[in-house]
């Protein structure tokens, strides 16, 4: 009768280790017979091996009633000799079959992002995960290592906004209800800083090939109407307008119309300062740039104006704009647009053609966005992510990332640092 066995290893690693510690293993069947190999899994920690199998020794071909104990015994003298320590553990036949017919099961990735992960943020997303009946099966850091030493040039709180760490959790399990388990996950990314995206496990995530993104709020940190309301001396008006529309408060397109009226008579050559200062949102730049070398479409869809999605068009390389088409006449604005309002439908609605024309799935496509009008598009997206957003809009997206820059939207899809720094090499 046949016995299966989880072996498992631990030790310093080195090169070579997989070979050598396969080769005693194959040894040590006597070459009766090879040790079929099941399930095989290698970890590496801080130079720490964790190298587990699961082994049918029947395919050791001994002979009917032998023993394992001979074959364990010339492992663990092997094993020794290389300083690794060894244990084992028999598996019955029922544990295994159970452990086969589990591998259909849900999987999900579970991502941690904060400006520096600690233990009481783990534990309360790894407690959360159990009580909804999820088993975390793999973690795995995505981040790059720490530095330890500051630049004393630099404050405290630049050195803490340069910080980025991410943790990637691979979960599996059926939760009895997701929207409660993404709702415990938000309560606790307002309390202790930091973000927790729950998504499939699917083969979609990390192959997107369309990503759009609202420009006000989200690509800049800024408003564009308002930074134009205060040049045309109604800024207080005008911004406090633009707060209740992007909360959900106010109807977009009579909101919108309302505070386009206000800039009526406003000298064209203000738009270009304006445009020349727009401040960048962290991150965005380094996400353009990696998703423009990964071979990711990319589209501005914007309620704000065609003048300056164009200047970051060409400041980031983005495929596509589609924004409102701000009238001038006679160098004055006439507070009026020219065209269709781009509102949250509107945004939908683009987002689905353009992924059609690209020949692309929706389950291929991501939303960034921070407003209520958002919202449309970023429910079609196969990926929708709420950036810096209104309390209405967290709420309503099924991700949501607060506490870092647009940059880590690559861990969302799975991408280590190190990935990204071979993309740059080869793209130099």
């Amino acid at each position: 009768m046949s016995e299966i066995l989880l072996i498992n290893v631990t030790g310093r690693d080195k090169p070579g280790l997989t070979a050598s510690i396969t080769s005693i293993m194959n040894a040590c069947s006597h070459q009766e017979s090879g040790l079929e190999i099941l399930d095989i899994g290698q970890s590496v920690i801080h130079d720490t091996l964790t190298w587990g199998a699961l082994a049918w020794s029947i395919m050791v071909r001994l002979p009917e009633g032998r023993e394992a104990a001979p074959v364990l015994k010339d492992l663990l003298f092997h094993f020794h000799e290389l300083e690794l320590q060894f244990n084992y553990q028999p598996i019955s036949d029922t544990d295994y079959e159970k452990w086969v017919s589990e591998q259909g099961k849900n999987r999900y990735i579970l991502t941690l992002l904060s400006r520096n992960v600690t233990a009481e943020q783990i534990a309360r997303a790894a407690n959360i995960t159990a009580d909804h009946g999820l088993n975390i099966d793999q973690i795995t850091r995505l981040s790059g290592r720490r530095s330890l030493k500051t630049d004393s040039l630099e404050s405290d709180k630049v050195q803490e906004q340069r910080t980025s760490s991410c943790l990637e959790f691979s979960v599996s399990g059926t939760s009895p209800d997701l929207g409660k388990l993404r709702a415990d996950f938000l309560h606790i990314s307002s309390e202790l800083d930091v973000d927790v995206a729950f998504q499939e496990d699917s083969i979609y995530r990390r192959n997107r090939r369309l990503a759009v993104f609202d420009m006000d709020s989200t690509l800049i940190e800024a408003e564009v109407i308002d930074l134009l309301a205060e040049a045309a001396g109604v800024g207080n008006k005008v911004a406090e307008i633009t707060e209740r529309a992007m909360q959900g408060e106010l109807d977009f397109n009579e909101s919108f119309r309302e505070r386009l009226a206000m800039l009526k008579g406003l000298d064209e050559s203000v738009l270009a300062g304006i445009a020349e200062k727009l401040p960048m949102t962290e991150g965005a730049e380094k996400l353009l740039k990696s998703l423009n070398a990964l071979g990711y479409k990319t589209a501005i869809l914007s309620g704000g104006f065609t003048y300056f999605a164009r200047f970051l068009q060409e400041r980031l390389g983005i495929d596509y704009i589609f924004a409102n088409e701000l009238e001038i006449v006679d160098g004055k604005v006439t507070g009026e647009v020219k065209g269709e309002v781009v509102n949250g439908e509107r945004k939908a609605t683009l987002l689905k053609q353009i992924a059609q024309s690209e020949g692309v799935s929706l389950q291929q496509t991501i939303a960034v966005g921070d407003g209520a009008n958002d919202l449309p598009m970023l429910s079609v997206a196969g990926l929708g992510i709420a950036f810096r957003a209104k309390p209405l809009v967290k709420q309503s997206a099924r991700q949501s990332i607060s506490t870092l820059g647009l940059d880590s939207i690559l861990y969302l899809l799975g991408f280590s640092d190190k990935d990204l720094q071979v993309l740059n090499q080869d793209k130099s």
